[in-house]
């Protein structure tokens, strides 16, 4: 119940609506009857004051740069849990004992096969498709071979959906992968971790025997971690509100994955690797630190600031020392890395971004890292899109749940003609 309430004044009329109250972050006034008591609507294009939802998975101060998974930082989940830990929590709410994640990890490891007629869909696309426009038509078609867990009023159903998508992300990432460069596919290794299947799926060939790189292995578990949710955003909100209609998991998640391909959303570590490949070396960051402070250049700096976070990305630190960790395993020098630890020193040090809070986040050093291990950047955001499909189950079935889900349904402010009436062409 609130206890607070909120007046508002229309046309002279004073109305009262409840002030809801989370565990944590701001209040939130409850308008959900303001149509209905004042005849009018509230405006927010982007909705970056509306409250879309109730949910329990995530928590983002981005003041104060927090990120609380089911209530634990994302810090401490990405330096001592796993990918398939962190799946568990999303999904169940709490950390797993360990009979508990056993059972799990072998329930998405015997889900990993895709059924052998999706082999031939695979080859409709041309040969120089984007591994987003694969994932899209293949998981999108995922609801025309698995019948049995479309009913979503099932929540035995919902499970098992949710089961196989987080189970065929990865095996259906990497063929597109490996379709794109004309490679056969790779069946998964059930003998293998989540994530070292997906590396062996992704780089090993048939005649060669493929080594896990322990480093890579836990660098690759740490981006997904990093990446497995981020509460309302553009495509998790998208598969909210595809869910809302009562469309098949699948579908929802087809959807996600189309918002998510967005340069303004999972294409951004993209951009900001190809940031620093332009600039190049150390001694060029000053030059294109001018350029980005003036608004009439079109440069800007990529991997800079947040739509959500004014202070440093907690996850941004994470993937800076995962770079170094990997760049000594695999034995390479990048100077790419050397400059963006420069650009980040320089950047920080300067009153322009200092006062519009413009630190870097995640995407800053994703790409370095991804680039290292020998992903093209055509397939960044589809590793985000597996990563991300854990969260995005998680709120889908969070959204299913709930007994008062409406369907989606935005207002607008309406600026078109009024009613006028009809003119036969010829007298037009």
């Amino acid at each position: 119940m609130a206890d607070k309430q909120a007046k508002l004044e229309i046309g002279g009329k004073a109305h009262e609506f409840p002030v809801l109250q989370g565990s944590c972050g701001p209040d939130v006034v409850d308008i959900r009857k303001l149509y209905g008591t004042t005849g009018a609507f509230t405006y927010d294009p982007g909705f970056t004051s509306t409250a879309s939802c109730e949910s329990a998975l995530t928590f983002i101060d981005g003041e104060e740069g927090v990120l609380l998974h089911r209530g634990y930082p994302i810090g401490q989940l990405a330096e001592h849990s796993s990918f398939m830990e962190v799946s568990y929590l999303l999904l169940n709410g709490e950390l797993p004992s360990k009979s508990e994640l056993d059972t799990f990890e072998n329930t998405i490891t015997r889900h990993t096969m895709l059924h052998e007629q999706l082999m031939t869909f695979y080859r409709g696309f041309r040969r120089d498709a984007h591994p987003m426009a694969i994932m899209c038509g293949v998981v999108g078609a995922l609801s025309a071979f698995y019948h049995d867990s479309t009913d979503i009023s099932d929540p035995v159903q919902r499970r098992i959906a949710s089961h196989r998508l987080i189970a065929k992300m990865p095996t259906i990432a990497a063929m597109a992968y490996k379709y794109s460069v004309g490679q056969p596919f790779l069946y998964p290794d059930n003998s293998l971790s989540y994530t070292g299947n997906f590396l062996k799926m992704t780089f090993g060939v048939p005649a060669e025997e493929y080594e896990v790189i322990p480093a890579v292995e836990k660098a690759m578990d740490r981006i997904f971690i990093l990446h497995a949710d981020h509460e309302q955003n553009a495509s998790t909100s998208t598969v909210r509100l595809a869910g809302s209609s009562g469309a098949n998991p699948f579908a929802c998640i087809a959807a996600g994955i189309a918002c998510l391909w967005g340069p303004a959303h999972g294409g951004a570590n993209e951009a900001a690797l190809n940031m620093l490949q332009e600039i190049g070396t150390p001694d060029r960051i000053p030059h294109y630190i001018e350029r980005a402070k003036d608004k009439n250049d079109p440069f800007r700096l990529m991997g800079f600031g947040h739509r959500v976070y004014k202070n440093y990305d907690p996850r941004a630190t994470v993937m800076q020392k995962t770079v170094r960790e990997v760049f000594d395993a695999l034995k390479v020098t990048d100077p790419v890395f050397e400059t963006a630890l420069r650009l980040e020193e320089l950047a920080l040090s300067d009153d322009y971004f200092a006062e519009k809070k413009l630190f870097p986040n995640v995407d800053f050093y994703s790409g370095i890292i991804l680039s290292a291990i020998g992903f093209p950047t055509t397939m960044f955001t589809a590793l985000f899109a597996l990563a991300r499909t854990v969260g995005w189950v998680a709120q889908w079935n969070e959204m299913i749940s709930d007994p008062g889900q409406k369907i989606g349904r935005p207002r607008q402010l309406y600026t078109g003609p009024t009613q006028r009436d009809y003119v036969p062409v010829e007298k037009r």
